[in-house]
C-alpha cells in the first residue's frame, strides 16, 4: 500500500490554533495523491459538515472525528489536583452510530464536563464507544503522558483499557514524530507496548497547518489567541515547524521500520463511512388536543380565525385558504404551523408585543387566520407561493419580531413546552475581516499601533471588503505594500488569516426545535452558559432541522410602552385599532419630521419621504422597499410618477392592475410573479421559480423562460404572452425589463409589515408625542448619545424633558401634563430595587408630601445617603419647592435624625403611656441660603444622569457657535455612520466645533510627555477629543470640566470605534476670540515663500528626483492629507536641490502623514525640523 491518510488534522475550527483551511486542505491532500483525510478539531465539531461537503466536492473520502479532552477522573469534578490535567484522545466515526455517539459525547463535554475545556470521561467512553475508532493522540494523550512521566506499566495498562472499551481492532496506538526528542522517546515505548499487547500502530502527523512554510502563520495565530506577540518568550508555541500535511514519502522517512503504521492510516480511513442526508426534514410534533389529528386541528384553528378575519367572504378567499391548507399538509408542514401559532398565541395572551409579520409569511392566509401575522394578504396583493412554493419544496421560514425585553419569555415557553434537550440556540462565528486581520497580525508581530493603524486605515470601510480587493482599488496601499518590507509581511500574513473564524458566539435570534433531543442530530456547545448548536443556521436547515428566528424589535417595545402611558388617560386605546389613513400623520412625515419613526429616521430616507409625501401604507411600503442600493436609482422616477399621473406609462394594459399601486414602477417580487401569471399564464409557483432564477442570474434557464414567456409552453401549461394578446416585441421588452430589475425587486410582504410598524410609530409621534417620545427615550436608556439626540428632538417638538421627580417619575421615562420626566432607573447610585420600592410606595400610599415624608416612608426600604444625594442632584425633589442647595445642606442630618428616632423606637425607649420625652418634630428647618448657580445644577445633573436636563451649558453660547460657523457634533457623527446619502464629513477632514468639556483624563506618551483624552458635548451629542502634547502645552488652561470651548481639529474615524477629533487648536468660546480668528483669516496674505520663511518648522522629504516614482507617491499622500501651515520641502538626491512644494501640499502636524511617508521613503527620508 503506497498511500497515506492524515487522521489527526486541525482545521480553522480549532479556533486560533488550527490553520488548515478546509478548502485548501482538500487541494493539498489531492496534490499529494492521497484519497482520504480526517478532521479532528480540539473538543469541537464546528467544521464537520463544511469539511464533509468540501471533501466530497474534491473526490476526497472524509473521515469525521474529534480530538476530545478526557478528564483525569470524573467529568463532574471541576478541579485539578496533584498535577493531573485533561488528556487528549482521537475519536473517529466508523459509521452513523459512531457519529451519533460522538456528537452526544461532545455535547455532554460542554453541558456536564466543561472545566477550562469541554471534557468527556471514561464513563462516557464506555457508554458511547459503539461505532468509534480510537487513537491514542499526541504527546498530550494519556498514554504518552504516562510514558513521559516514567510510568510505562501505567501506559500499558491504559492502552489495554482503551482496547477493552473500544474492542480489538478499534483502538490504535498513535505514533508521531515532529522532530521533538521527547516524542521519539515516547515512540520507542509505544512500539514496545504494541509488541507486548498486539495493539496495532498508526502513524499520524499532528497537522495544524498545510505546509512547512505555513508554520509562521500558525505561530501568529497562536499569539493572537493568547494576546501576546510572537517574540514573547513566555508564550506557548510549537517547538518545530513539522506540524503540517506531509506526503507518504515524508512519513516513511520518519517511520522506515513501521510501514504497517502508515498502511493502517488508510485502512482506518476506508472503514470510516459516514454519509449525511441533506434535505430530509426532522420536524418536531405538536401535541394536539385529544380527538384531533394535526391536520384536523390546523383546519379548526384556521376556520376559527377565518370567521374573525373574513366575516363577509363570498367564498373566493375560503377557497384560497383550503388550497393553502392542502399544500401545507402535502408538504408535511402542518406541525410547523401549529408550533409557530402556539408560541405566538402564548405571547399575545401574555401581552408580549408581537410584530404584525415579517418576511414572506405575511403572504399566507393560513398565517393570517392563525394569528401568526396580522396583515391581510388579500388587501396587499401578497402571495402564498412567495412564502411556500409547492413547485419547489423547501422549509418554510417564519421569522417573528417580539418585544426585545420580553423575547426571552417566549424562548423560555418554547423550551419548557418541548423540553430543554429539544430546544437550543444557534452558534455563529466572528471571522477575521480585512481590517481586523491587519490589526490582529500587527499586534502579534510587535508592529506599533501607529504603524499598523496607517495600514489598516487604507482598507476601505465597506461591507465584504477583502485585502486583495483593497490592494486593487487603493494605490496608496499598493505603494506601501510594494515599497516597505514590514508592510508587505504584515499584509501577506493577514491575507492568510483573513476570513478565518476568530471566536464562536450565539446567534442573536436563531432557535432550533427538534423532534428528538437536539444532540441526536447535531453537536452542542456552551456559550456564556447557553447551550448552542455547533453548526450554523444554514447547515441546520440543510440537515432538515426546524430553525426559527425569535427576533427582538426595539420599536415593538416602544409602541407597547407608549400604549401603556396613553392608557393612563385613554384606557381603551389600542394602536391596532387606529386608522391607517390619518392625514395628520402623513402630513407630519411629508414635513420630514421622522426622528424616532421606525425605518424612516435616517437623513437619506427622510429626504425620500419629504419628496414622496406618502399618503398611504402602500407609499411607506414602497419607500422601505426602494431605499436600498440598486433600486434607489428608481426613486426619482417613482416620486415623479406619484405627483404627475401623466408620466405613468404601461407597456401593455394588462400591466395596469399590477403596477398602478406603484405608479407604473416595478418595485416588488410579487409584482414580477403577477406579471408572469397575468401576461403569460404561469402558475404562481412557476412564476416564483423564474423570479429566483432571475435574481441568481441563471442565464441558461432564463433563455428557455424567455421563449416560454413570449410564446408559451404547452407541456408546462403556459399560454405565453402572444397568445394572451401581447405583441411579441412588447412581451420581449417586458421580459427584459423584469430581468434587469428582478435582482433588486424586494419582498413586498416584508416591506408592508415594516411599513405598518413605521406608520404606527409615526401615528403615535403625531398624536401622542409626549407619551411616544417618553417610550422612545426609555428604550435607549443605555445609550446617552441616543438619549441626547431624542431629547433634542423632543425639545424641537415643544416638549420639555424635566428632571426626574419622586412624585411623577416611573422607572422609565414618563409623560405628564405635556412634559416628559426623566426615568428614575437612569439615575446613578440609586439602585434598581430602591427605585421600584419608591414607585410602589407612592402608588400604594400616595405622593410624598415633603422631603421629610419621603425619608420617613422610604427609611425601611433600601434608602441610603448616596441614593438620596443622587436624587437631589438630579432634581428629583424640585417639585417640593425646596432649593437643591438647601437639601444638599441638610439631607445627611435628616437621615441621621430619622435613623436615631427609629432606633429609639426599636429599643423600646419611648414611653408607651405617653409619659416619656416628647418626640422631636420631623419637620425640617431649611437654612436660608441661595440656590446653586445654573451651571452648578447642570453639572450635578450631568454627574447623576449623564445628561443635562434642566438646560444645557451651550444654551447661552448658541449665538457664538453660529458666529464661529461651528458644525454640530451630530452632523459629524451621522455623516461618518454612512447613513447619509451625500455625507459632507469624512475621515481626515478638518472640523470646527463649539462645545462644552464634560470630562478629561491625561496619560503619558512613550516619550514621557502628557497628552489628554477629552469628552465634549454640544446640544446635539458628544464625542471624544485626542489632544497631543504640543497642543496640550498651549491649551491646558482651557481644558476644564463645564468650560465652553471652540475646537479645531481633524476627524479620526476608525471602524471599531466612534469617531474622534485629533485637536489642532483649542480656544475659549468668546466673541473676542472668534473675532480675532476671523481677523487673522481675513488679514494680509503672505506669499508662499514669505510664509515658508516665517514658519517655525518645515517638513523635509528626501526623494531620488522630483519626477521619480517615490516622489509621485509622496505627492499623492500630501495632496490627500488635510491642508495646513507647515511647509513641505523636497530634497532631490540627484541634484542636491531643495524645492518648496505648492501650498496645496502643506500639512498640519499629523503623525499619521509622517508615518505614511516613512513607510514609502524610509525613516531617515522624512524629517520635521
Amino acid at each position: 500500500m503506497s498511500s497515506f491518510a492524515h487522521l489527526h488534522v486541525h482545521s480553522e475550527y480549532s479556533l486560533l490554533d488550527g490553520a488548515c483551511r478546509i478548502n485548501e486542505l482538500m487541494d493539498r491532500v489531492k496534490e499529494l495523491g492521497q484519497s482520504a483525510v480526517a478532521i479532528t478539531d480540539h473538543g469541537v465539531m464546528y467544521g464537520a459538515i463544511d469539511f464533509y461537503r468540501a471533501a466530497k466536492a474534491k473526490g476526497i473520502h472524509p473521515v469525521i472525528g474529534c480530538e476530545v479532552y478526557v478528564a483525569p477522573k470524573s467529568r463532574f469534578d471541576k478541579n485539578y489536583t496533584n498535577g493531573e490535567w485533561h488528556r487528549h484522545l482521537i475519536l473517529l466515526c466508523e459509521n452513523m452510530q459512531g457519529y451519533k455517539n460522538l456528537i452526544h459525547m461532545v455535547s455532554l463535554s460542554f453541558s456536564e464536563g466543561f472545566y477550562i475545556k469541554p471534557r468527556v470521561d471514561m464513563e462516557l467512553l464506555q457508554k458511547y464507544h459503539d461505532g468509534l475508532i480510537c487513537l491514542s493522540a499526541c504527546l498530550a494523550g494519556d498514554i504518552p503522558t504516562k510514558i513521559s512521566n516514567g510510568d510505562y506499566d501505567g501506559a500499558k495498562e491504559a492502552a489495554l483499557e482503551f482496547e477493552r472499551i473500544f474492542g480489538k481492532g478499534n483502538f490504535f496506538l498513535e505514533v508521531q514524530d515532529h522532530g521533538i526528542s521527547k516524542q521519539r522517546d515516547v515512540n520507542r515505548a509505544i512500539f514496545h507496548i504494541s509488541e507486548e499487547t498486539g495493539i496495532p500502530l498508526v502513524a499520524t502527523n499532528d497537522a495544524h497547518y498545510l505546509t512547512r512554510e505555513d508554520a509562521k502563520i500558525q505561530d501568529v495565530l497562536m499569539a493572537i489567541q493568547m494576546g501576546k506577540t510572537v517574540d514573547d518568550p513566555t508564550r506557548m508555541k510549537f517547538e518545530t515547524d513539522e506540524f503540517y500535511i506531509k506526503s507518504r514519502e515524508e512519513m516513511e522517512e520518519l517511520f522506515p521500520n513501521h510501514p504497517e503504521a502508515l498502511d493502517n492510516s488508510v485502512k482506518i480511513a476506508e472503514r470510516c463511512k459516514v454519509d449525511f442526508e441533506f434535505g430530509k426534514y426532522h420536524l418536531p410534533m405538536f401535541d394536539v388536543p385529544e380527538g384531533y389529528t394535526a391536520k384536523e386541528y390546523l383546519v379548526k384553528l384556521c376556520d376559527d380565525g377565518f370567521k374573525k378575519r373574513y366575516p363577509n367572504d363570498d367564498g373566493s378567499i375560503k377557497e384560497r385558504l383550503q388550497y393553502e391548507i392542502d399544500m401545507i399538509s402535502k408538504m408535511g408542514f402542518v406541525d410547523y404551523f401549529l408550533i409557530v401559532s402556539d408560541f405566538i398565541a402564548y405571547a399575545k395572551n401574555n401581552d408580549i408585543p408581537v410584530g404584525p409579520g415579517r418576511g414572506s409569511a405575511a403572504g399566507s392566509i393560513v398565517s393570517y387566520c392563525l394569528g401568526i401575522t396580522d396583515l391581510d394578504p388579500i388587501a396587499y396583493s401578497l402571495y402564498f407561493e412567495r412564502f411556500l412554493n409547492p413547485e419547489r419544496v423547501s422549509m418554510p421560514d417564519i421569522d417573528i419580531d417580539f418585544c426585545y425585553i420580553r423575547r426571552p419569555e417566549v424562548i423560555e415557553y418554547v423550551t419548557e413546552k418541548y423540553g430543554k434537550d429539544h430546544v437550543a440556540q444557534i452558534v455563529t462565528f466572528g471571522t477575521m475581516a480585512a481590517r481586523g486581520a491587519i490589526r490582529d497580525v500587527g499586534r502579534a508581530l510587535s508592529i506599533t499601533y501607529q504603524e499598523t493603524d496607517v495600514v489598516a486605515k487604507q482598507i476601505p470601510n465597506e461591507l465584504h471588503i477583502t485585502i486583495d480587493k483593497a490592494l486593487k482599488i487603493n494605490p496608496e496601499l499598493k505603494t506601501m505594500y510594494d515599497n516597505n518590507e514590514v508592510v508587505k509581511n504584515l499584509i501577506e500574513t493577514a491575507r492568510k488569516l483573513e476570513g478565518m473564524p476568530r471566536h464562536a458566539s450565539t446567534h442573536a435570534a436563531g432557535v432550533v426545535i427538534t423532534k428528538e433531543p437536539v444532540d441526536t442530530y447535531v453537536p452542542l456547545a456552551r456559550n456564556d452558559e447557553q447551550m448552542v448548536t455547533q453548526f450554523t443556521m444554514v447547515t441546520l436547515e440543510e440537515l432538515g432541522l426546524l430553525k426559527m428566528d425569535f427576533l427582538g424589535l426595539r420599536n415593538l417595545t416602544v409602541i407597547a410602552e407608549a400604549e401603556k402611558l396613553i392608557r393612563k388617560h385613554t384606557p381603551d386605546f389600542s394602536i391596532e385599532n387606529v386608522s391607517t389613513d390619518d392625514e395628520e400623520t402623513y402630513a407630519m412625515l411629508a414635513q420630514g419630521k421622522t426622528m424616532g419613526v421606525f425605518q424612516l429616521e435616517s437623513a437619506g430616507i427622510t429626504n425620500v419621504v419629504t419628496g414622496l409625501k406618502p399618503h398611504s401604507i402602500e407609499d411607506i411600503t414602497a419607500v422601505v422597499a426602494l431605499y436600498r442600493p440598486g433600486p434607489m436609482q428608481s426613486i426619482p422616477q417613482y416620486i415623479a410618477c406619484k405627483h404627475d399621473s401623466s408620466r405613468v406609462k404601461y407597456k401593455h394594459p394588462l400591466l395596469e392592475p399590477i403596477l398602478s399601486v406603484t405608479y407604473g414602477c416595478m418595485v416588488y417580487q410579487e409584482q414580477v410573479m403577477q406579471v408572469f401569471q397575468s401576461l403569460a399564464g404561469y402558475s404562481l409557483g412557476k412564476a416564483d421559480m423564474v423570479r429566483r432564477a432571475m435574481s441568481k442570474k441563471k442565464f441558461k434557464e432564463l433563455e428557455k423562460e424567455r421563449v416560454n414567456f413570449i410564446h408559451g409552453n404547452e407541456e408546462m401549461g403556459i399560454d405565453g404572452a402572444v397568445k394572451r394578446g401581447v405583441p411579441e416585441s412588447v412581451a420581449a421588452s417586458i421580459f427584459d425589463e423584469i430581468l434587469d430589475f428582478a435582482n433588486y425587486a424586494f419582498n413586498k410582504a416584508h416591506a408592508v409589515c415594516y411599513a405598518v410598524v413605521s406608520y404606527r410609530t409615526a401615528y403615535l409621534k403625531c398624536h401622542y408625542p409626549c407619551e411616544y417620545m417618553a417610550a422612545l427615550l426609555t428604550s435607549v436608556l443605555d445609550s446617552s448619545d441616543k438619549i441626547a439626540e431624542y431629547i433634542l428632538a423632543a425639545r424641537d417638538m415643544g416638549i420639555k424633558v424635566l428632571p426626574p421627580d419622586v412624585n411623577q417619575s416611573d422607572d422609565g421615562f414618563s409623560a405628564s401634563d405635556g412634559n416628559i420626566h426623566f426615568g428614575l432607573a437612569a439615575i446613578k447610585n440609586v439602585g434598581r430595587g430602591f427605585m421600584k420600592q419608591l414607585v410602589t410606595e407612592r402608588e400604594q400610599n400616595g405622593k410624598f408630601k415633603s422631603f421629610s415624608d419621603f425619608i420617613d416612608r422610604m427609611y425601611n426600604k433600601e434608602l441610603n445617603k448616596r441614593a438620596v444625594e443622587g436624587l437631589i442632584k438630579a432634581g428629583a425633589f424640585d417639585s417640593m419647592h425646596v432649593k437643591r442647595s438647601q437639601l444638599l445642606k441638610v439631607f445627611e442630618s435628616v437621615i441621621d435624625s430619622v435613623t436615631s428616632s427609629k432606633r429609639k423606637n426599636l429599643e423600646g425607649q419611648l414611653d408607651l403611656f405617653g409619659m416619656g420625652e416628647e418626640i422631636e418634630s420631623t419637620e425640617i428647618t431649611f437654612p436660608n441660603i441661595p440656590e446653586l448657580k445654573k451651571s452648578e445644577m447642570l453639572s450635578m445633573e450631568k454627574e447623576t444622569t449623564g445628561l443635562y436636563l434642566s438646560g444645557h451649558p451651550m444654551d447661552e453660547y448658541k449665538e457664538l457657535a453660529a458666529l464661529a460657523n461651528a458644525s454640530t457634533i451630530r452632523h459629524v457623527i451621522d455623516d461618518l455612520k454612512g447613513e447619509v446619502q451625500n455625507p459632507y464629513f469624512r475621515d481626515g477632514m478638518q472640523v470646527r466645533l463649539a462645545c462644552v468639556i464634560t470630562k478629561s483624563r491625561s496619560r503619558s506618551t512613550k516619550n514621557g510627555q502628557l497628552m489628554a483624552y477629552v469628552n465634549v458635548e454640544d446640544m446635539t451629542g458628544g464625542l471624544e477629543l485626542v489632544v497631543f502634547p504640543s497642543v496640550l502645552n498651549q491649551s491646558s488652561s482651557y481644558i476644564k470640566e463645564d468650560t465652553a470651548v471652540l475646537i479645531e481639529g481633524k476627524i479620526d474615524a476608525r471602524e471599531e470605534d466612534t469617531p474622534k477629533i485629533i485637536v489642532s487648536n483649542i480656544y475659549p468660546l468668546t466673541e473676542q476670540q472668534i473675532c480675532s480668528l476671523k481677523n487673522n483669516k481675513n488679514g494680509s496674505q503672505l506669499t508662499q515663500k514669505q510664509a515658508a520663511n516665517q514658519s517655525t518648522e518645515k517638513l523635509y522629504v528626501k526623494v531620488s528626483s522630483i519626477n521619480s516614482d517615490d516622489a509621485k507617491a509622496a505627492t499623492e499622500i500630501l495632496k490627500n492629507s488635510t491642508r495646513g501651515n507647515i511647509p513641505v520641502v523636497f530634497y532631490e538626491e540627484n541634484t542636491k536641490k531643495k524645492l518648496l512644494s505648492s501650498r496645496a501640499m502643506w500639512i498640519n502636524k499629523d503623525l499619521s502623514i509622517l508615518e505614511k511617508l516613512r513607510f514609502i521613503l524610509g525613516q531617515d527620508s522624512v524629517i520635521m525640523k
